[in-house]
């Protein structure tokens, strides 16, 4: 039986329109109006956050099985900076956010140190009172910069009000040093919510990454960061353990981050008094079990022949681990635990045309399931399911501005490359159409390690609705498949995952999908890089492109990093000599022949805004076609509703005006 229980938001949030009166690009272009659910511990509440104007959000929370109840704004914030990452409950009453945002650092720097990043955690009842920054340390505050904010690491369910988290802290006397001293570094505390109240659980440690906690409120592994004598990142995190009841810390592994090697310990088994992560089977992810009691035994616990297995599943307050999930054309996924393996095949049969369901949260005795459901035509419901009654309940769609609209199916296909090798891909074609001589779009994901995956894509459903066919090619260098497959990441091995994209483009062409003369290229992030580059080594092929947030020079890419820790990884990611100069689109812009369009916001963190602003010229001196779309203070996702759909609205503009539509 199902029945909705929260029929909408508040006036402030709601926006309708009839079906024939849908701005597809404000429609598609919308921020989800569903974000970070969840499910108070005793499973009467929910806590969600929405958007608002600009990049702001608002958290509300809502009475369950009451249709009379009327959500209630918790906390908001404005967007400029501040943001919401997160939000979950910390008992029936009282709620933790992240904050996050980005401030200008430097009016001249030209590096990514002119964008910081900064995140704050703050707790707050479920009514809006009673607001306090969890972040600030009870002992020295950090002083000058104190940009992380601290994280939770422990819910602890047993002591209301109460959590686990790191914070910062910086000694009294900072002289002569950067961290210098014993008494600076990253400090675990427990917290009480309410007063702010708090006990030193860990002392302040230099270099550490986090800590995972078993649940129960014990710390059980730590993670460090290597690093040189001149405080460069190396690449590589050491994990210690301790044994249960100690308060030593004591050698486990250590992983390498760069080349995806060694055990990464991701969730600690009370019971079994061991920790979950991934370690590489013939070359692939798969989740193993490690001891913590020093003996250094694993145990495989899931692997696939053919993909990574590259997530687990977890679920209730003590972040139990269920499940894990794997991507080969559809995501699926694996159940440990035998209930929730056979309440997700009931599930599967109850919701067939939601066939991608999640286990999004759980009250406290897991009688009461959050559970998320969608498919490549829908971007997905919430459902709240009574285990005991086994009834359940709507909670709310996320994109309800697109209910009404019929849209396109993804469907996966293999594209054979010029070398042989099959590139699986998506192809998402107009609803109702043959698929025969249409205006296409090749679609390469950011990352580059990165993959797209079936599911709902608001980008190719945007280009879809207006008419295009869409290919989504995983091309070498993506995430997902291996390590034959990711081979240098897509930068240092350009030529072969360029190659792959166009090849795609060809693909499109010799099926009869694509009308060669109104083929084009969208892409963003690295996916903009390759959209680019492809113009650079295929003149002919597409006859326009979008790039949205590229990296356009590589070296220069490095160059940004410098200041950062980082410098020396991210310039060995992104390659240096002839072939980076080669493979940089700004760098041979002359051979460009059709017009570009460029987006770009100019507080990227990830992508510099110059790269854009230097393609521009590059293009001008070549006396290349294009057009320049800047969003001011937007970073590199452009969150914001209104400038999506700006996006959305210039970029298609600009394709049929390209393309001859």
């Amino acid at each position: 039986m199902f029945a909705r229980i929260a029929a909408g938001f508040l006036a402030m949030f709601a926006a309708t329109a009839a079906c024939a009166q849908i701005d597809l690009a404000a429609a598609f272009g919308a921020r989800p109006e569903l974000e970070h659910v969840s499910l108070s511990p005793d499973g009467t509440h929910m806590a969600y956050v929405v958007p608002t104007k600009g990049q702001g959000s608002a958290l509300l929370t809502v009475a369950l099985g009451q249709d009379s109840a009327k959500p209630l704004v918790a906390f908001a914030v404005d967007g400029d900076p501040e943001r919401l990452a997160y939000c979950s409950w910390i008992d029936n009453e009282r709620i933790a956010c992240r904050i996050w945002g980005v401030v200008d650092n430097s009016r001249d720097s030209q590096t990514l140190a002119k964008y910081l990043s900064f995140s704050r955690t703050i707790a707050v009842d479920a009514n809006g009172g009673n607001l306090r920054l969890l972040s600030r340390s009870s002992s020295a505050y950090a002083r000058g910069y104190n940009l992380r904010g601290g994280e939770i690491v422990d819910w602890l369910p047993d002591e209301p009000g109460m959590v686990l988290m790191t914070r910062n802290q910086l000694a009294d006397d900072q002289t002569g040093t950067r961290f210098g001293t014993s008494k600076s570094g990253m400090v675990v505390e427990k917290v009480n919510s309410r007063t702010l109240a708090a006990s030193k659980v860990e002392p302040p440690r230099e270099w550490v990454g986090n800590y995972l906690s078993d649940g129960y409120g014990n710390l059980r592994v730590m993670s460090v960061t290597q690093v040189k004598a001149d405080d460069d990142n190396t690449g590589i995190q050491r994990f210690l353990y301790r044994d249960v009841g100690s308060r030593d810390w004591k050698p486990l592994v250590n992983y390498d981050y760069v080349k995806e090697e060694g055990f990464l310990p991701v969730a600690v088994d009370q019971a079994r008094n061991a920790v979950y992560g991934f370690q590489k089977k013939d070359g692939r992810k798969a989740v193993y079990r490690m001891m913590l009691d020093g003996s250094g035994t694993q145990e495989l616990v899931f692997a696939r022949p053919d993909v990574d297995v590259d997530d687990l599943i977890t679920l209730g307050r003590r972040n139990r681990v269920v499940g894990a999930t794997f991507v080969t054309d559809v995501r699926q996924a694996v159940y440990f635990d035998a209930d929730l393996a056979k309440l997700a095949g009931s599930l599967a049969k109850a919701l067939p045309k939601q066939p991608k369901i999640r286990f999004e949260g759980a009250s406290q005795d897991e009688k009461k399931l959050l559970i998320w459901a969608g498919s490549d035509q829908d971007p997905g419901l919430y459902y709240v399911l009574d285990r005991t009654t086994r009834q359940m309940a709507i909670f709310q769609p996320m994109r309800p501005q697109l209910e009404g609209l019929t849209l396109a199916r993804m469907q996966p296909v293999n594209v054979t490359a010029s070398d042989g090798a099959a590139i699986p891909s998506y192809l998402t074609l107009p609803a109702g159409v043959s698929g025969k001589g249409l205006p296409a779009i090749v679609l390469p994901h950011g990352g580059p390690d990165a993959r797209d995956e079936w599911g709902f894509d608001w980008l190719a459903q945007y280009y879809a609705a207006r008419g295009f066919a869409v290919l989504q090619p995983n091309f070498r260098g993506s995430a997902g498949y291996g390590d034959a497959w990711a081979d240098q990441h897509g930068y240092r091995a350009w030529k072969t995952a360029v190659g792959d994209v166009t090849d795609a483009g060809r693909w499109l062409v010799k099926q009869g999908i694509a009308d060669p003369a109104k083929l084009a290229i969208v892409g963003w992030s690295y996916g903009g890089y390759a959209a680019l580059q492809s113009a650079v080594v295929d003149p002919g092929l597409f006859r326009a492109i979008v790039a949205i947030a590229p990296v356009t020079d590589l070296p220069l890419r490095a160059e940004q990093a410098v200041g950062f820790t980082n410098y020396q990884l991210v310039k060995d990611f992104v390659g240096t000599g002839p072939l980076a100069q080669e493979g940089s689109p700004a760098r041979n812009a002359g051979r460009i022949r059709v017009p570009v369009f460029l987006a770009h916001g100019t507080v990227d963190r990830n992508v510099h805004v110059t790269q854009s602003r230097l393609m521009d010229d590059r293009l001008r001196e070549a006396g290349v076609e294009h057009e320049l779309l800047i969003f001011d203070k937007l970073d590199h996702y452009l969150e914001d509703s209104v400038a999506r759909a700006r996006l959305l609205t210039a970029s298609d503009a600009f394709l049929r005006k390209s393309l001859g539509m």
